[in-house]
């Protein structure tokens, strides 16, 4: 059969499973992409499958599916290593949490795994793509792709270019960004990169007034949503992200850009205590 978007990788490597990387998953199968996922545990390979299926049922049933459920989930296998990533991918995406030894460690794996045409692509929000770069053997071959969650409905990917990077891997991840039907915003590597830099710096005054007393969350988010345009106020996208999340990136930022990037009390005080927003049922909303 015809792929449904023929512009789509032909053979793409995920790794990591989690909300992130089975979101990125679910988009390339459903644009035509035969999909690898690498999820090592057993019981965690199962959860990321099931996510796929998941959001590829809620997909069809927002009309958003050009082929059947069955015929799309049958694109996408599961793997239990990076080692056994497919030998010629055109594009392999690690998507694992924010830390950059483990990055670091997956992708250099991932490197040896794979032919040289390969691009090599990592979803981080805020680590230097650069560092990252010049562990690899072929840094040229390698880039940014900050995909935003929930991956599947939202419209933007950050192509995050470092120093080496090549100018056919820019060109490849922007017409990938488009085979998904997604807008691109390329920017150079820098701290936060453009989206989680502004995004964090909103989000950290939010937490402050909060934290001063100022206005509750929910007046805070309306005034940006109702008097900016604003799609949703940024304590909720806060609590969508994850406190942790949040935290983490803003941790980066402060020790690269500074002390207007310092995290609230009143951030590392609820990452303490576990709330940490709609996936633990409670953080600045509840959502249980």
């Amino acid at each position: 059969m015809t792929s449904p978007n023929p512009s789509a990788p032909t053979v793409v490597g995920v790794i990591g499973g989690g909300r992130m990387g089975a979101g990125i998953a679910q988009s390339f199968a459903a644009c035509g992409s035969s999909v690898t996922l690498v999820e090592s545990a057993e019981q965690a390979a199962a959860a990321a499958l099931d996510r796929v299926a998941t959001g590829l049922k809620r997909a069809m049933e927002r009309g958003g599916l050009s082929e059947p459920v069955e015929r799309v989930l049958a694109r996408v296998t599961v793997a239990a290593s990076v080692a056994a990533l497919p030998p010629d991918p055109d594009l392999v995406v690690e998507a694992v949490p924010e830390d950059a030894a483990l990055k670091s460690r997956l992708l250099v794996t991932a490197e040896k795994a794979v032919s040289a045409r390969t691009v090599l692509a990592t979803n981080t929000s805020s680590l230097s793509v650069t560092e990252l770069a010049a562990t690899l053997t072929r840094p040229g071959r390698f880039l940014g792709m900050h995909f935003f969650n929930p991956v599947p409905a939202s419209k933007l990917v950050e192509i995050v270019v470092a120093p080496e990077t090549e100018a056919d891997v820019v060109r490849s991840a922007l017409g990938w960004t488009h085979a998904l039907g997604k807008k691109d915003v390329v920017v150079n590597d820098s701290p936060g990169f453009a989206s989680s830099r502004l995004g964090v710096a909103l989000g950290l005054e939010a937490i402050r007034m909060v934290e001063e007393g100022v206005a509750e969350a929910e007046a805070i988010d309306d005034a940006m949503r109702l008097g900016y345009k604003h799609p949703m106020g940024p304590l909720r996208l806060t609590d969508l992200v994850g406190l942790d999340v949040r935290l983490a990136i803003a941790e980066h930022l402060h020790a690269t850009l500074g002390e207007r990037f310092a995290p609230p009390r009143l951030l590392r005080d609820m990452v303490a205590r576990g709330a940490l927003g709609r996936k633990t049922g409670q953080g600045f909303y509840s959502w249980r």
